[in-house]
């Protein structure tokens, strides 16, 4: 586990120089302090994992510790040291949450098999967490929305690919969230401490590309004051989002791959090369193959970037989705300090959900931004949204004006509704049609509310 923090207490001032010693070579980081109230104040100020303490100390024993740690940090485990163990005082100890006892002198090799045991508990029990957050949240993956089978083929690779760091190509139309998913794949992944650097290389000189991305060092070219370590070498440790990649120019495209093959960059103007260990995610809204076709593209670096594959779908393929993110996008922009979010009419809702969105996610964004400006309302309605979307073709317009016809639709769109206790996804469900329809049908009856 990365930040593994371990704290032990004793005050014999020679024990915790040898234990300093062998945590440190274990490779973990190692606190100690000489006497409780010492102990006390670190554990307000930081979080440990593990909190050794001797037993028996003046003032404060260790299991006066071991009371306060569970307190303050009920997630830490504590392991009491003592040279003068007892059985009752071993039992004491575990009854009030300790993790284990340690005699002394202390076995080394007991030590670490304790340190690692922890470890491995903890782990486990942060993926179990993990897991059970996304398990519960299946209808997004952080600021990724829907719950439609392609996004959930999508929630499924990234968690495929939380550890490791293979390349990534995420394909898609402008506005289907590719810088998003780049982002939530970081997140995600065991380099989450690492920084996540974007760069959209279709708006940056082919002349400044390459200093851009790979540095430069002093005098390379005039006005090369300084050296520059590049973004390659500023997100070491981290991921390099390189959106438009089908923009760069050959020579440019050249020296990417020798870094994808290599793990090395050289700054303009050196000789040298220097290790870089960054995880690539590229995106384009390009057909990479049409291009690597028409000789715009290397074939030998598309393979390179297309270790693993993300197709990013859009918006009109995804129309089960779009009440989710009409809700989501309400969240994300209502005003500050307004308790109560506005709602979208039925009839208003079967228009967005009808729409074909050319613009795709970042379109129907817009869409609800401008409806916050433009309208106070607490529910918005069809004219609060842009006249593209409102003078579409009405394809849900019927032709059936038969009463009793109308009646039983009517009513078993209510039915429907309230079994599904208002979720309009799952009420299509039972009535074996699709969400547009719902929301079609209940602006065409005036439905509001679901109890008839």
């Amino acid at each position: 586990m990365k930040n593994f923090k371990v704290l032990f207490i004793d005050d014999d001032k020679q024990i915790l120089s040898i234990v300093e010693q062998f945590i440190h070579r274990w490779g973990y980081n190692v606190t100690i302090v000489s006497d409780g109230e010492q102990a006390i104040e670190a554990i307000q100020k930081d979080h440990y994992n593990v909190v050794f303490s001797d037993l028996m100390m003046p003032e404060i024993s260790g299991l006066d510790i071991l009371k306060q740690v569970k307190k303050l940090s009920p997630e830490s485990e504590v392991v009491i040291v003592s040279g003068y163990g007892t059985i009752e005082s071993a039992i004491e100890a575990m009854k009030l949450g300790s993790y284990d006892f340690l005699q002394k002198p202390i076995n080394f090799d007991r030590f670490k098999i304790l340190i690692d045991r922890i470890i491995e508990k903890q782990a486990l029990k942060e993926e179990n967490q993990l897991i059970r957050s996304r398990l519960k949240e299946r209808y997004k993956y952080d600021e990724l929305v829907g719950t439609s089978p392609k996004m959930q083929d999508i929630y499924a690779i990234i968690d495929r690919i939380s550890f490791g760091s293979p390349t990534v190509l995420i394909e898609g139309e402008s506005g289907t969230g590719k810088g998003l998913t780049a982002n939530v794949i970081h997140n995600n992944s065991d380099r989450r401490d690492g920084p996540f650097i974007p760069v959209n290389c279709g708006a940056i000189a082919e002349s400044l590309l390459e200093r851009e991305l790979f540095g430069h060092i002093k005098g390379a070219f005039t006005g090369a004051a300084k050296d520059s370590v590049g973004l390659f070498k500023a997100a070491d440790g981290g991921t390099i989002f390189l959106d438009e990649i089908a923009d760069v120019s050959p020579a440019v495209q050249v020296s990417l791959l020798r870094v994808l093959q290599e793990k090395k960059v050289r700054p303009v103007g050196d000789t040298r090369e220097t290790k870089v260990n960054v995880r690539v995610i590229a995106a384009t809204n390009k057909k990479l193959i049409e291009a690597i076709k028409n000789k715009t593209f290397r074939e030998d670096l598309y393979y390179r970037l297309n270790v693993i594959s993300i197709t990013m779908p859009p918006l009109r393929e995804l129309r089960e989705d779009i009440p989710l993110l009409v809700k989501h996008f309400i969240a994300k922009h209502n005003p500050p300090g307004k308790q109560t979010a506005p709602k979208v009419s039925p009839a208003a809702m079967a228009k967005l959900m009808d729409y074909h969105w050319p613009g795709n996610a970042r379109q129907l964004e817009n869409a609800i931004q401008r409806a916050f400006a433009l309208s106070d309302k607490d529910v918005f309605d069809i004219h609060d949204f842009p006249d593209e979307i409102i003078q579409q073709s009405d394809h849900a317009t019927t032709h059936d004006e038969d009463l009793n016809l109308k009646k039983i639709e009517k009513k078993a769109i209510f039915q429907a509704l309230r079994k599904a206790g208002g979720n309009k996804a799952e009420a299509a469900k039972l009535l074996g049609v699709n969400t547009t329809t719902v929301y079609r049908k209940m602006a065409k009856y005036n439905i509001i509310d679901t109890k008839p």
